[in-house]
C-alpha cells in the first residue's frame, strides 16, 4: 500500500524545537525527491523544505536557517528538523515524496507554538 505517514507534530513553546517524520511505504523512496509544506490560518499551503533524491536541499525563505531537512534511504523516512519556532510556525505540515514524478502527499501533522 502506498502511504506517509507522517509523525512528531505537537504543541512547543517559542523558541523551543520540534523533529517531524514522514515514513513512505509502497514506494521507491530513495529515488524520490521530498519535503514538507505546511498550511496555517491563512490557509494556504506555503512550501518549507525540499531534499532531492541525492541530497540536495532547499528552503522557504520564511524557514532558512532555523529547519533541516534530511532523509534516511535505509528507513524510507524523511524528517523536518525544527528549531527557534516562532508563533508564526503554526500550521499543519504536509510531508511529500514524489513518486515517479508525481506527489504522493500525507494526511499532515499539528504543530503548534504558543508564545
Amino acid at each position: 500500500q502506498v502511504q506517509l505517514v507522517e509523525s512528531g507534530g505537537g504543541m512547543v513553546q517559542a523558541g523551543g524545537s520540534l523533529t517531524l517524520s514522514c515514513a513512505a511505504s509502497g514506494i521507491i523512496f530513495k529515488t524520490s525527491d521530498a519535503g514538507w509544506y505546511r498550511q496555517g490560518s491563512e490557509n494556504r499551503r506555503e512550501f518549507v523544505a525540499r531534499i532531492g533524491s541525492g541530497g540536495i536541499t532547499d528552503y522557504g525563505d520564511s524557514v532558512k536557517g532555523r529547519f533541516t531537512i534530511s532523509r534516511d534511504n535505509a528507513k524510507n523516512t524523511v524528517y523536518l528538523q525544527m528549531s527557534s519556532l516562532e508563533t508564526e510556525d503554526t500550521a499543519d505540515y504536509y510531508c511529500v515524496v514524489f513518486n515517479r514524478g508525481q506527489p504522493l502527499w500525507g494526511k499532515g501533522t499539528l504543530v503548534t507554538v504558543s508564545s
